[in-house]
């Protein structure tokens, strides 16, 4: 089952784990105030780590000890648009990666959705497959969730540089981008984060790989199937062959990696084996780490 009965419930435990770090991190900082005379009080949020303490309610503070944020009527959302893959090679793994994208989709979304930002899916294989427009409110993990169900790993192909050109064409509003994938895009999948980091957008790059593609168990002559083309070959696998996929698969992780580092942007190598909620709670932890490191020791 896509989404267990639990799900929710589960979904709920890691934005209350995230408050401190994961949200504060990766959300607030990307919202924009805009101050100035004329500005109509809305409603509150939540404050997070690192916002301007003047928007604090010190009157709730006082009487309740709750650390809340005044919210007006021009205050610019955070769009949060999660680019997933749904090319055939996302069909594989033990649960398949697409199931693991998927869920992960789902969680990112409710984040951004219970901080009152918006929350999008983009679908994406050989180009644009399928499209959620951004929307706000905790009840709209309903719509995401059914939508995420209905979709099948079936695109023909890889093709990531288009896929952000489509995606931009309709989503000309800069924010923060998510993007699920195995990056398994034979022409490479640095010209289209260049297009995402052109328009300004935040990035956060969660690349996800089945135990098997980093260490394929073959040896001796074995007909492989592309499952994304449908092509397929006959191939005699050494220990030196088997050795050079090994070494190339981890060069292709890196060169990723280095991309997101070279440019401020965060990166995750995901293991789909491992269940989605440990997967999000790995993210809070490096998320806090790295937030450590840029404000230096406790005083």
């Amino acid at each position: 089952m896509l989404f267990p009965p639990d799900f929710l419930t589960r979904l709920e435990y890691l934005s209350m784990m995230s408050k401190r770090v994961f949200r504060g991190r990766l959300l607030a900082q990307r919202r924009s105030l805009q101050t100035g005379a004329g500005l109509e009080f809305s409603d509150h949020r939540e404050y997070a780590p690192g916002e301007d303490l003047r928007y604090l309610d010190w009157n709730i503070y006082a009487r309740h000890g709750q650390m809340l944020v005044k919210r007006f009527q021009e205050e610019q959302d955070l769009q949060v648009s999660v680019l997933l893959d749904a090319s055939r090679s996302m069909s594989i793994g033990q649960p398949p990666k697409f199931d693991r994208a998927r869920q992960l989709a789902a969680a990112f979304a409710w984040l951004a959705l219970a901080d009152l930002d918006r929350a999008g899916i983009a679908v994406f294989a050989d180009g644009l497959v399928q499209e959620l427009p951004g929307g706000r409110g905790r009840e709209r993990i309903l719509t995401l969730m059914r939508f995420l169900e209905g979709l099948p790993a079936a695109g023909q192909g890889t093709r990531f540089a288009r896929s952000v050109q489509d995606f931009l064409q309709r989503s000309p509003r800069p924010g923060l981008a998510i993007v699920l994938s195995d990056l398994l895009d034979p022409s490479g999948v640095s010209e289209g984060l260049d297009q995402l980091r052109y328009r300004r957008f935040d990035l956060h790059v969660v690349q996800l790989f089945d135990p098997r593609d980093a260490r394929p168990e073959l040896l001796g002559d074995v007909e492989l199937e592309d499952p994304e083309t449908g092509e397929v070959q006959q191939v005699r696998i050494t220990e030196r062959v088997a050795a050079d996929y090994r070494r190339a698969f981890l060069e292709h992780q890196e060169s990723v990696r280095s991309y997101c580092l070279r440019y401020g942007f965060r990166w995750t190598a995901a293991d789909s084996s491992v269940p989605y909620d440990q997967l999000m709670l790995q993210m809070m932890k490096a998320a806090g780490m790295d937030a450590a490191a840029e404000n230096g020791p406790a005083p």
